[in-house]
C-alpha cells in the first residue's frame, strides 16, 4: 500500500487517524501508529507543557509515525513549537493557511499539513509550504470546513495543486478507502470508526449511539457552538434533539486528573468522554456519514488492518 503519503510520513499504511480533540488520546495514536498508519493526538487547547508531556509519553509507547492536530481558533504558537520537535506531523485546521505556522513546524523538524474545505484553501495551503493536504468533504463528522461532497472536491483539488493529498469525510470501510485511493488520493483520513476504538476516550453511551446509527442519522448544525460560535459541525441528530429539549444549563460533568469535577455546559462543543456523567445523550456526539460502518468497539489496530487489507484486496481486484 505504498503511496506518496506513506513515503513522505514514513508509515506503511495510507491511512491517517483524525486528530479528534479529547477523543484522540495518546493511547489511540500509539495503537494506530503501531498498526502502520499515522496516529494523531488532538490538542486544541493544550499549552506547551501539556503538549510536551503527551508527546514524550507517546514516543515511549510507539516507534511508528504520529502527529498533532491544532485548531486555529484556539492556537498557541508555543504549543506548535513544542510539538514540531517531537512529532512527525503538525496539522492545522479551521483557519486560513498561515506560512509562518508552516515555517514554525518546519523549523522544529516536523512535516506540516492543513485540512482544507475548498480549492482556494487548498491552493493557499500549498502556497504556504504545506508538505501535504487533507481535503475534507461535507460528509465528515466533527467540525466541517468543506461544503462540497468529498469526491467532487477531491477531484477539483487534485486538478489544481500538486503534492500528496489525503481524502477525509464519510470514509469508514475498505471500499471507501479504496475508492479515494483509486480517485487519486495518497491516503484516507478516518475519524468516526476510531471514536469506537478501545483506546479512544469515548463514553460507552456515545459508542452505543454510534453503533445504533446510520448515515441518515447525522446532521450538520451549529447547535454545539458555545465557546466556538457559528462553527458548523456534523453530529448525531439524536444529540441535537436531546440538547434542545434539556431543561438544565449543565449537561454533564467530567472528572479531572486531580479528582475534582468540571461542569460541561449545555451546547458545549466537547464530546462525551469516559469520565463524564450526566446527560451524555445531550452532548456533542460527533459522527460522519460513515457511522453505519461502526458496529462495535474494536482495537484500533484491528480497524487499521481491516481497512488496509480490505482496500488493498479491492484495488487489486479493480485493476
Amino acid at each position: 500500500m505504498r503511496t506518496a503519503f506513506t513515503d513522505l510520513v514514513g508509515c506503511r499504511v495510507p491511512i491517517q487517524q483524525a486528530g479528534m480533540g479529547g477523543t484522540a488520546t495518546v493511547e489511540l495514536a500509539a495503537a494506530v501508529a503501531d498498526a502502520g498508519a499515522l496516529g494523531m493526538v488532538g490538542m486544541p487547547m493544550a499549552g506547551p507543557g501539556a503538549v510536551v508531556a503527551a508527546l514524550e509519553r507517546l514516543s515511549r509507547q510507539t516507534s511508528g509515525a504520529f502527529g498533532v492536530n491544532f485548531l486555529m481558533p484556539f492556537l498557541d504558537r508555543e504549543s506548535v513549537a513544542a510539538a514540531a520537535s517531537r512529532a512527525r506531523v503538525v496539522e492545522f485546521f479551521y483557519g486560513d493557511p498561515d506560512p509562518s505556522l508552516v515555517a514554525l513546524a518546519h523549523d522544529g523538524g516536523a512535516l506540516a499539513s492543513w485540512q482544507v474545505g475548498s480549492v482556494d484553501e487548498a491552493q493557499a495551503a500549498r502556497d504556504a509550504g504545506c508538505d501535504f493536504l487533507v481535503v475534507q468533504g461535507v460528509e465528515a463528522g466533527g467540525h466541517v470546513r468543506g461544503r462540497s461532497g468529498l469526491l467532487a472536491l477531491l477531484d477539483q483539488v487534485l486538478g489544481a495543486v500538486g503534492g500528496p493529498v489525503l481524502a477525509a469525510g464519510g470514509i469508514g470501510t475498505p471500499r471507501g478507502v479504496a475508492a479515494v485511493l483509486a480517485a487519486g488520493a495518497a491516503g484516507a483520513r478516518v475519524g468516526t470508526r476510531f471514536v469506537a476504538a478501545d483506546e479512544a476516550d469515548s463514553h460507552p453511551d456515545y459508542v452505543d449511539a454510534l453503533v445504533a446509527a446510520g448515515p441518515g442519522d447525522t446532521v450538520v448544525t451549529t447547535v454545539f457552538s458555545l465557546q466556538w460560535p457559528e462553527a458548523p459541525h456534523r453530529v448525531l441528530r439524536s444529540c441535537v434533539d436531546a440538547a434542545s429539549n434539556l431543561d438544565a444549563e449543565v449537561a454533564a460533568d467530567a472528572e479531572l486528573a486531580d479528582g475534582t469535577r468540571r461542569p460541561m455546559p449545555k451546547f458545549a462543543p466537547v464530546s462525551p468522554s469516559r469520565r463524564m456523567t450526566g446527560h451524555v445523550e445531550a452532548m456533542a456526539q460527533y459522527a460522519g456519514e460513515s457511522v453505519g460502518a461502526v458496529t462495535r468497539r474494536q482495537p484500533a489496530g484491528t480497524i487499521v488492518q481491516e481497512l488496509a487489507d480490505g482496500a488493498e484486496a479491492l484495488l487489486a481486484r479493480w485493476h
